[in-house]
């Protein structure tokens, strides 16, 4: 099982920006699929953006596509979410997740995922 931790959350103004980071204990971090998904008070986690393993190529969903960018360096085990433009409704709860076994037709899935972060608060102010 990999651990993973977030850092990076914290209150800003609607229009502005923060960068999540979810470093992962996997010496083998290069072969997992990285996902982010958030989670709103009284609603379902759901998912924001993913980093495939093999391709890195990144996945977004609807609501964030074109304000964030996830990204990732393997050397430092770390996967990051660059958020900008942020909006009232952005504030939720934010999960980093791995697998290292997720095809790319499930990943946006938060049942397909077996490794996950302990959250990390993202307020925006209207």
């Amino acid at each position: 099982q990999v651990q993973l931790v977030e850092s990076g959350g914290g209150l800003v103004q609607a229009g502005g920006s923060l960068r999540l980071s979810c470093t992962a204990s996997a010496r083998t971090f290069s072969r997992y699929t990285m996902g982010w998904f958030r989670q709103a008070p009284g609603k379902e986690r759901e998912f924001v953006a993913a980093i495939f393993r093999s391709s890195g190529n990144a996945y977004y969903s609807d609501a964030v596509k074109g304000r964030f960018t996830v990204s990732r360096d393997n050397a430092k085990s770390t996967v990051y979410l660059q958020m900008n433009n942020l909006k009232p409704e952005d504030t939720a709860v934010y999960y980093c997740a791995g697998d290292s076994g997720i095809i790319l037709s499930s990943l946006r899935l938060p049942s397909q995922y077996d490794d996950w972060g302990q959250g990390t608060q993202v307020t925006v102010s209207s």
